[in-house]
């Protein structure tokens, strides 16, 4: 297992870690198999999306905001419930397929580690499996 370090600017950001996904499965030398990306935090979720264009990053965090206010009539005291639910919305882990030593992604695809409640520093975890 790899771990990536994300660290946010924002309380609500979607950072590109795609290249960095890329290095770490470079590093594993392994070139045919699957990767699973697990973000280990519950307030931070993992998607696969457009990367060419990031109006496509904003106009999701604009919805999910929309979809989800930050403050609401929320029983969780701490002031993050929000971004509870939007982690729960997005999920926390994505299985991508390994081929020739990257991840096979769509032309425009990118990966993006998804902060709800930050900025912090976050870790994603990866697994590869050979095959």
């Amino acid at each position: 297992m790899q771990t990536i370090e994300v660290r946010s600017r924002s309380r609500i950001e979607f950072v590109d870690i795609t290249s960095r996904v890329r290095e770490a499965l470079s590093a594993t030398g392994v070139k045919e198999g699957a990767v699973t990306l697990y973000v280990p935090h519950t307030t931070a979720g993992i998607t696969i999306n457009e990367a060419a264009d990031p109006s496509v990053a904003a106009d999701i965090i604009e919805k999910l905001s929309e979809l989800v206010p930050h403050r609401g009539p929320y029983r969780h005291t701490e002031g993050n419930s929000d971004a509870h639910i939007k982690a729960t919305m997005v999920g926390s882990s994505v299985h991508i397929i390994v081929s020739g030593g990257a991840p096979v992604l769509g032309t425009w695809q990118g990966i993006f580690f998804c902060e709800f409640d930050g900025p912090r520093t976050r870790k994603v975890h990866l697994k590869v499996v050979s095959g």
